[in-house]
């Protein structure tokens, strides 16, 4: 059985704005259909709290409240905003706006201010609030369900937006008690609470007139909020004042999420605003303030479709990019706008394809920014469009960027003709048009359209390369990259090697061959293309020329002491030596990918870069566990297992859940592999916990690829647990588990997956016949193993070739037994002398050792239908060569299997011969087994054993034991009905008391 290995966010809560009837509600004038809109009456209060008097003062909150005041008259609103209002004020202001609000549709509160929750109720806090308010709270603060029960009474919409969940002004063991004879209740430790009692909002039920009400929370629930720079809006204000005003034409829910997400991009993800909305009509704004015209106009238009694709993307994927700003120093917004560009439908599947994604997009954007000095023109107009389009980029609109640039370059051609008066001129004008076809092609490759970033980076070249070496190398080596993205996002092999052959031109800007620093990197880039392309070939031509070329750079980086590069570099080296190992029998490739992991670790201690720490010692666990397949007992996976939870310390779910998942998944195989080789029952147990843990992130609708294979891997945990079980329930679970996997892994999309869940579910349906005695599972099994051949063939995967050709013989065997075919024995044999001729001794001990063992078993079968000695010889030679490597410490399982073989052989070969010379060696074959399958862990297998060692003191008493030798043989056969009842295996039982009156029969008459 092979397990997949991937190498491969906190969740936010989701805006939940829910609608149900679309029917249109408007303010003021409206150019909507008349039949479908109505003008309405719509109030506004704006409450902003600064000046309080006795708890931390806030400077925004009259900002904000001025500001939203504007905004709402604008809007059609009839507003009235106050300030700095106690206790006494505000109920007054709140009852007043209640009275107002009768008559109206649509009644809009906005709060900025403190705000606290206690005992399921969440308050509003006046200016001359103290602790001692705390202890009459209805009648010092003011309960915010009041004000929305009165308003639901009078109003059929009621619009609560709360710029109020702030931290707790009040000291931490504060307590509030509704009135003095009250219960006293804690205040939330951060933030206002969408609740009230002991029910959710959402929950309560709107009434006949009231068609539902939306409240809004500045942070999501439990969260506090910032307040933002003195002077200045609060980041939720600044997010409603810029995008109310798109409520012309847009429904009022989708302008709240863009509000959700303008905060969570301004505040770079530490806060999230959250909506509790139970509408029941779609809900417009008709007059809308003038909307930002020219450049700015086309930026906020393109930037509110992005905040609603944000709003629309799952949480893990969410984190991914949070992460990949926070790794490469780049902002939130334009990596969004990154992904928006490329489209959702065009998303990576794979986590970690998604990761190395966003890295190169996150350098390009790096090296953008870095660059902007280098563009110099005295063309005005130029200057603008390249300044309007680094703002776009930076407000994550990738398209209008791309705009703008197109306009400059379109200036640039236009004036081209003009620029051959002296050459000093002409350089100016040459660098400063290279530097916009540049721009353009870094808007271009923002938008994953590579190839068209590519032939700008090689126009900028052309434009530079007789004025500036600096600016040539760079066009040139950016003109590889894109080259290089583009032929490993499509498969196209001829833009790869356009890429390797733009380094080397690189290289021949290196005066003298001059072996520096730029050498090594320009060839350690090089050779990340060289293994793209040997990974998708059969041959591994290419990936030995990218490891030569990384250990060339390692001396050069070694020499110059730069030790990021070094451990880059070693770190792609020990990638490209684990995937050269992966197709080769000998470890030694394998091995050398484990001494390159550990010495990447030594270059990226923890307390200085954590997460490529991590990283690193997933890497080692992932070689440490291709390692381990190689040896006799799996000496590395202990070592694997440790490194994985290693990572654990720093790839945590909280902080990194994508990473998280992978680790789990990972972790689980090595727990499958240890739990297998150890007999340990709790040890799959957990493996099988690990890879559902990884499948809360792992969804199948956010990552189907990694979802697939951690289906794969649980099917393997639960393939193993079921060794411990005689029931099919596991095996069952396994098969779906495995079916789940195929239904991504096809072949022709992910051939090697494909195959690999082939094999596992021929494993599953092998031992589903074997418990069932049913020969169309055993068909099934075969037609498994057979199909994964198709991709498995020998020249290109010899060790998986050798693995199913060792699966089949297993399953031949099993067949050969229930379909009274003595010729399945026969390609059985072969199949297990096929697998021989890869898995070698010295290079794949266990291998080796499990298709001897399962070789001497086919022989010994084969040799109950031909009766022939030599076959029984020749098997229990094979299966004594199997112990040599399944020793008791190493693979206690394998070992008794193999002895309980070979007792079954000499017994065997007794009977044939005529002879009781065997009957000690195969007594004490069967009673070794015994140390491993006892009555508590394995009774089934306990109870095979009895029943042999009954056939053993039968056969002495046959040649002359005499009485007590029948007595023994009874005592064995009847211990045997018993571990075959407890193990609830009836098949046996029939045939274990005819043996019981054979031989009773038998010692009556001596």
């Amino acid at each position: 059985m092979t397990f997949v290995e991937t190498s491969k966010q906190h969740p936010f809560q989701q805006t939940w704005l829910t609608a149900f009837v679309a029917v249109l509600f408007c303010l003021a004038a409206t150019t909507l259909q008349a039949a479908e809109t109505k003008n309405l009456k719509g109030v506004a209060l704006i409450i902003g709290q600064s000046k309080y008097e006795h708890i931390a003062a806030l400077p925004n909150p009259a900002n904000d409240a001025r500001d939203m005041a504007k905004m709402l008259t604008d809007l059609g609103f009839d507003a009235r905003s106050v300030t700095d209002r106690d206790a006494a004020k505000l109920k007054r202001d709140l009852e007043r706006f209640t009275e107002d609000a009768e008559g109206a549709d649509v009644a809009f509160i906005y709060y900025s201010g403190h705000g606290i929750e206690a005992g399921g109720e969440n308050y509003l806090v006046p200016v001359d609030a103290n602790v001692s308010s705390l202890k009459d709270a209805d009648q010092a603060l003011v309960p915010i369900s009041i004000v929305m029960d009165a308003l639901k009474m009078t109003v059929p919409v009621t619009i609560m937006l709360l710029d109020a969940c702030r931290t707790n002004p009040f000291p931490p063991d504060a307590q509030v008690r509704r009135a003095p004879t009250a219960s006293a209740s804690p205040v939330g430790a951060g933030g206002l609470e969408p609740v009230r009692g002991a029910k959710a909002l959402e929950n309560t039920p709107a009434t006949d007139e009231s068609l539902g009400t939306v409240v809004g929370f500045a942070a999501e629930p439990g969260r506090p909020a910032l307040d933002g720079a003195a002077g200045e809006n609060s980041p939720y204000a600044a997010a409603l004042l810029r995008h109310l005003a798109a409520m012309k034409g847009t429904e009022f829910g989708s302008v709240m999420r863009m509000v959700t997400e303008e905060v969570y991009l301004d505040t770079k993800a530490k806060q999230r605003p959250w909506v509790n909305e139970s509408l029941r009509r779609l809900l417009y704004f008709g007059i809308a303030p003038p909307e930002p015209t020219g450049d700015d106009g086309l930026i906020t238009g393109e930037r509110r479709q992005l905040l609603l694709t944000i709003s629309d993307l799952p949480g893990p994927k969410r984190a991914q990019v949070e992460l990949a700003s926070l790794q490469d120093g780049v902002q939130l917004d334009a990596l969004y706008g990154v992904l928006k560009a490329l489209g959702t439908e065009k998303m990576p599947e794979d986590p970690t394809d998604l990761q190395k994604l966003l890295g190169a997009q996150a350098e390009r954007l790096k090296k953008m920014m870095s660059e902007r000095a280098a563009l110099r023109t005295d063309d005005p107009e130029i200057r603008r469009l390249v300044a309007s389009a680094d703002k776009a980029i930076g407000q994550g609109a990738i398209a209008t960027a791309r705009k703008f640039l197109d306009e400059a370059v379109g200036r640039v051609e236009k004036t081209g003709n003009a620029v051959d008066e002296a050459e000093a001129l002409v350089k100016q004008k040459r660098l400063a048009d290279a530097a916009i076809y540049a721009r353009r092609a870094d808007a271009s490759a923002l938008a994953f359209d590579h190839k068209a970033a590519a032939n700008d980076y090689a126009k900028a070249f052309s434009l530079v390369e007789k004025w500036d070496d600096k600016l040539r190398w760079n066009y040139k080596n950016q003109e590889a990259e894109a080259l290089n993205a583009y032929g490993y996002a499509t498969g196209d092999l001829d833009a790869l090697q356009r890429s390797i052959d733009a380094y080397r031109i690189i290289l021949n800007f290196i005066p003298n061959g001059e072996q520096n620093r730029d050498w090594a990197i320009t060839r350690n880039n090089m050779a990340v293309v060289l293994q793209t392309i040997g990974e998708r070939e059969t041959e591994t031509a290419h990936l030995e020329e990218a490891a030569r070329i990384f250990r060339d750079s390692l001396v050069v980086f070694e020499r110059e002491k730069d030790d990021l590069n070094w451990a880059a570099a070693q770190n792609n080296l020990a990638n490209v030596l684990l995937k050269l190992g992966e197709r080769q029998s000998d470890p030694k490739r394998l091995n050398e990918a484990v001494t390159a992991m550990r010495a990447t670790l030594e270059k990226r201690p923890r307390d200085k870069v954590p997460l490529d720490w991590a990283a690193s010692q997933m890497n080692l666990g992932i070689a440490l566990y291709a390692l381990s397949e190689r040896e006799p007992a799996g000496e590395h996976l202990t070592q694997a297992e440790a490194a994985y939870r290693l990572a654990l310390e720093e790839y945590t779910r909280e902080k990194a859940p994508v990473e998280w998942a992978m680790v789990e998944n990972n972790l689980g195989n090595t727990l499958v592999s240890l739990g297998i080789q150890l007999n340990d029952k709790a040890k799959i147990n957990e493996a099988a916990d690990a890879f559902r843990a990884a499948l809360q992130v792992r969804t199948r609708e956010t990552f189907p690829v990694s979802w697939a294979t951690s289906r794969l891997n649980l099917g393997n945990a639960l393939s193993g647990v079921a060794r411990f079980d005689m029931g099919t329930s596991a095996l069952e679970e396994a098969a779906t588990a495995y079916g789940d996997a195929l239904t991504v892994f096809t072949r022709q999309r992910f051939p090697m997956d494909w195959a690999s869940a082939q094999n596992n579910l021929g494993s599953i349906y092998q031992t589903l016949g074997q418990r069932t005695r049913d020969p169309a599972r055993l068909e099934e099994s075969a037609a498994a193993f057979q199909a994964a051949r198709r991709v498995y063939t020998r020249r290109a995967f010899p060790l998986d070739w050798a693995m199913s050709h060792y699966n089949l013989g297993n399953t031949l065997q099993l067949l050969g037994g229930l379909s009274d075919k003595p010729e399945r024995y026969s390609e059985a044999v072969n199949a297990y002398r096929d697998a021989l001729r890869e898995y070698k001794r010295e290079t794949n001990p266990r291998q080796w050792a499990l298709s001897e063992a399962g070789l001497g078993s086919a022989l010994h079968w084969l040799s109950m239908s031909n009766a022939d000695p030599k076959t029984l010889a020749d098997s229990v030679a094979a299966r004594r060569a199997a112990l040599e490597v399944l020793t008791f410490e190493a693979a206690p399982i394998d070992w008794a299997n193999a002895q309980n073989g070979i007792g079954m052989s000499l017994l065997n070969l007794g009977n044939l011969e005529r002879t009781d010379k065997y009957l000690g060696d195969a007594e004490a074959a069967f009673t070794a087994a015994l140390k491993v399958f006892t009555r508590e862990s394995q009774p089934m297998q306990w109870a095979f054993e009895q029943n042999n060692l009954g056939d053993i003191h039968w056969n002495r008493a046959s040649y002359g034991g005499g009485k007590p030798e029948y007595q023994r043989a009874i005592e064995f056969f009847e211990n045997a009905k018993q571990g075959f009842t407890e193990a609830g295996y009836t098949i046996p039982i029939p045939l274990t008391d005819q043996k019981i009156d054979l031989v009773k029969k038998q010692m009556a008459k001596k």
